[in-house]
């Protein structure tokens, strides 16, 4: 194991007792076909039901719509991403060339999905009570830091609510397509929306999760425009 991978597993606080599925977790589809995409889809549904159970031990008073909400603002792309950077995951992917020039290693999608992909192998390698743990470790202060009382919202209401508080049509979602297995598919979504030029497209595990992604880059990029 390289020096750079060890000071991750330190930051981790965990190390992969088989280096391989370390490596496949930090490797995007762009580097090869052996990549995180299906340690991803993995790591995204044990995430869920580690927040999930922690919320409704945490908050036994809370709806489902409450508990559904605080859990959207945990496992969203951009918390994830926001985590993956203090772990600094960035440094340790492996890219291809194409995204090492365009800055992949800053990308939110990429680190969320190594995030994601990190979570998976360590389910595979250790189980779900150590999996909960590192989680739980790595998402502390947010975990700290919620209440009934917080009004996060996900990326697509809050595009939807900008669009609608200008007058403006609400954006559309198309499926673009979808490639894979049955039980392992990637959806490739696009997002229309008024104002920007040309659809903005993310890909996911799952179209719900996609169409999430494409929302936070429209509104990225509309939060862009109206500073320039």
């Amino acid at each position: 194991m390289t020096l750079s991978l060890q000071r991750l597993s330190s930051r981790l606080g965990y190390t992969f007792l088989r280096p391989e599925l370390f490596a496949q977790a930090l490797t995007h589809r762009s580097a090869g076909a052996v990549n995180n995409e299906r340690l991803e889809f993995l790591g995204d549904a044990v995430l869920s039901v580690v927040m999930a159970s922690w919320l409704y031990e945490r908050f036994p008073d809370a709806s489902e719509g409450e508990l559904t909400r605080m859990r959207s603002s945990l496992v969203k792309g951009n918390t994830l991403a926001k985590v993956a950077q203090q772990l600094e995951l960035g440094s340790c992917l492996n890219l291809g060339g194409g995204e090492l020039k365009s800055g992949g290693h800053r990308r939110e999608s990429i680190l969320a999905d190594a995030l994601e992909a990190i979570i998976g192998g360590i389910y595979l390698e250790s189980g779900l009570d150590t999996c909960r743990q590192k989680i739980l470790d790595w998402f502390g202060d947010r975990l700290d830091a919620l209440s009934l009382n917080s009004d996060e919202k996900d990326a697509k209401t809050r595009l939807q609510e900008y669009l609608q508080s200008r007058g403006l049509a609400l954006p559309v979602y198309d499926v673009v397509c979808t490639e894979g297995d049955p039980h392992n598919q990637i959806f490739t979504i696009s997002c229309t929306v008024p104002g920007i030029d040309e659809a903005i497209s993310a890909k996911a595990s799952s179209r719900k999760k996609a169409e999430k992604r494409a929302a936070e880059h429209a509104l990225s990029l509309i939060m862009r425009v109206s500073n320039d």
